[in-house]
């Protein structure tokens, strides 16, 4: 059972007065920012009247989104450390509100912006030379002028934006509040109902029997209700080609990434690179047979871990080892990582109506928090130090770069963290000598690698395959997408497809594919991250300095840009080529383990 909160220590909890001193300040603050909002709807028709006039409305939008963004994290932080709470629930209602009665009195900026021509726009320069410290925004929207429709038409998908969502809205409430799974035995024997909440722990048992129970009784509701994912998965897909065509698109894809400016480029490289490497994966899927001492290796056998070591770090332990650990990246860095560490950033216990999971956040004018649901693991050190690299990576953004360029990029978002995680590991091989526990370190590596490099990568092949062959007028069909899924299957993980019927319906359950090209992030986030670790530890003063300036870089330059600057070219295969590499390298020393009887 979870504590309630009250009975957990001060110093495991956040301290949110940091950002509001009070609930009542923050009601004052959210009356304050409303009645601003609907000033500001003055403002419509008049961008552009005069250079001052173009200053002062995006300097009025950028300071109301500031005041907004802090007044929204606590919020959502308020209802995130308990969601029983009512009056936290009512309070992250009303932020998300005035978000969205924010957007729509600015609905106007866009459209009325594209209507600069680059004349007009250096004569604005030249008479108001402080527009020039918004010179890469603007670069920005007029790069994707020729993208955005007139004011009226725009408006007018703006308001069928509900319809548009309604196949993803669909798909959550069936697959989170509709669907009920079956009741399994659990590795006492006793009955537990399945849920998409114990499914992953299940298919990480040691039961081999226990796992096939879950995996099929989850995966039979899915062949049950199979037309119907695949009516909203098409319909979302539909959504996706339609929006991009309007907007004067070649696909889907091209839309996607252009809002974050990534050439399609990165994303073929990727499928490319990933699809030449497979046989790694064939023979870590080997050795995995080998380990469970398993005659036919089936799908539900390829999540439990293959080590018996159980790595135990109480929160302080972790807190310290992850201060060795990330001190090489210097003083800087180590400075704020101590602030976090003391300035209760961090809420780290379970309690009752907790949020589950982890995440770093906060705004440009507060600290950047984090959640944990801790427990003693080695799972949850990585989850620790994670966390830290995105946290870090906000307070470099945030302190190097004004508010209009405080943020990065969901494209680099993970690099930074799993930068973290990869120099952690490369730590702990370092340090230790024990054969059994450099097996679970490995273990714990590999596994990671082939969640997020291969899984994520098999995702995005699939997304891409069917985005395509719904422009192409092919009906997305559940038979289409179970044999699509199934041959995809196959081919990564080398197991057959009549061996292991459920796994084609696994694309049923995915809510990522729902998301529109998110899912190849993670993999080149990894595989960059990885390249760097090596750099951060083998390499010289200059390769953590790099990194060091693309963590301080922000919004303040293209993605892809900013990254190289670290010195990764995204565009070339180098970056996955060496994280295969690494991949490769600590999979050889498994096996030698395995030979060895270290996992016995």
């Amino acid at each position: 059972m979870s504590d309630n909160r009250q009975a957990i220590d001060e110093k495991y909890q956040w301290d949110l007065t940091t950002v509001f001193e009070s609930d009542e300040a923050w009601e004052q603050e959210m009356a304050e920012l409303s009645a601003t909002i609907d000033k500001a709807k003055g403002c419509a028709g008049h961008l552009l009247d005069s250079s001052e006039s173009l200053r002062d409305i995006t300097d009025l939008e950028l300071a109301l989104s500031r005041r907004l963004e802090k007044a929204y994290v606590y919020a959502s932080m308020k209802n995130d450390q308990d969601t029983t709470v009512p009056k936290y629930q009512e309070f992250q209602a009303k932020a998300t509100a005035l978000y969205a009665k924010f957007s729509e009195t600015f609905s106007f900026y866009e459209p009325e912006f594209m209507a600069l021509d680059v004349a007009t726009y250096a004569q604005f320069l030249e008479e108001t030379p402080d527009l020039k410290r918004y010179s890469h925004f603007f670069e920005k929207l007029f790069k994707r002028q020729e993208h955005v429709l007139t004011q009226a038409e725009e408006e007018l998908l703006a308001g069928a934006s509900e319809i548009f969502n309604a196949s993803s809205e669909t798909f959550e409430i069936l697959d989170n509040a509709d669907i009920v799974f079956p009741v399994v035995k659990d590795d006492e024997g006793k009955d537990i109902q399945l849920s998409h909440g114990n499914f992953i722990s299940l298919m990480e048992s040691k039961d081999r029997k226990t796992r096939k129970a879950a995996y099929e009784g989850l995966y039979s509701v899915y062949e049950q209700y199979q037309h119907t994912y695949a009516k909203t998965l098409q319909t979302n897909v539909k959504v996706h080609n339609f929006d991009a065509r309007v907007h004067k698109y070649s696909s889907a894809r091209q839309a996607a990434l252009a809002s974050n400016f990534i050439p399609e480029s990165v994303y073929d490289t990727l499928l490319e690179t990933v699809n030449e490497h497979l046989p790694l994966l064939h023979r870590y899927v080997a050795l995995r047979q080998k380990v469970l001492g398993l005659d036919d290796l089936k799908m539900y056998d390829l999540y439990t871990p293959l080590s018996e070591m159980l790595m135990a770090y109480s929160y302080e332990d972790a807190l310290e080892k992850a201060l060795e650990v990330l001190a090489v990246f210097g003083e800087d860095y180590l400075k704020e990582v101590k602030r976090a560490f003391s300035e209760r950033w961090i809420d780290v216990k379970v309690n009752k109506g907790k949020r589950s999971g982890a995440y770093s956040g906060g705004s440009y004018d507060t600290n950047a928090f984090m959640l944990l649901n801790w427990q003693d693991t080695l799972d949850n050190l990585f989850t620790l130090v994670h966390e830290t690299g995105h946290s870090i990576h906000s307070t470099f953004t945030r302190s190097h770069q004004p508010y209009v360029y405080g943020d990065y990029s969901i494209f680099l978002a993970e690099i930074a963290s799993t930068t973290n995680e990869n120099i952690l590991t490369e730590t702990l091989l370092k340090e230790e000598t024990d054969p059994k526990k450099r097996f679970a370190i490995l273990n714990h590596y590999l596994d990671g690698f082939k969640g997020t490099v291969f899984r994520q990568t098999q995702f995005a092949e699939f997304e891409q395959v069917i985005h395509k062959a719904d422009q192409d007028g092919t009906v997305l069909t559940s038979e289409y997408l179970n044999t699509l899924y199934a041959d995809l299957n196959e081919k990564y993980y080398g197991l057959k497809k009549e061996d292991n019927h459920f796994i084609q319906y696994e694309w049923a359950r995915i809510p990522h594919f729902y998301y529109n090209y998110y899912v190849f992030q993670y993999a080149t986030g990894f595989a960059a991250a990885s390249y760097l670790a090596e750099r951060i530890v083998h390499g010289e003063e200059a390769d953590k300095e790099a990194y060091l300036n693309y963590l301080k870089a922000g919004n303040s330059d293209y993605p892809l840009n900013v990254i190289k600057k670290a010195g990764v070219d995204m565009e070339s295969k180098d970056y996955l080529t060496a994280a295969f590499k690494v991949f490769e390298e600590r999979l050889a020393e498994l096996e030698k383990l395995v030979e060895a009887g270290a996992h016995l």
